[in-house]
């Protein structure tokens, strides 16, 4: 993980499916849980999805919130 992937978190929107459009960081944590049970997508929205998955399961969300601030998210 490098710093700039949490910017990534609270700035990329969900490209595809029930939550298309939504925040990464916004995603509903049974959402992320399934990715994590079914297997996350290729490329870089997967390795973002299962950061954010990491994040939210260990209950670090709070660690997002400064850079939602800077982001305007």
């Amino acid at each position: 993980m490098q710093p700039e992937d949490l910017e990534l978190l609270v700035t990329w929107a969900m490209p595809f499916g029930k939550y298309k459009g939504r925040i990464i960081a916004d995603l509903p944590g049974h959402y992320l849980n399934w990715f994590a049970r079914e297997g996350f997508p290729a490329g870089e929205i997967g390795r973002l999805l299962q950061l954010m998955q990491e994040i939210d399961h260990n209950g670090l969300k709070d660690l997002l919130a400064p850079l939602r601030k800077r982001s305007g998210h």
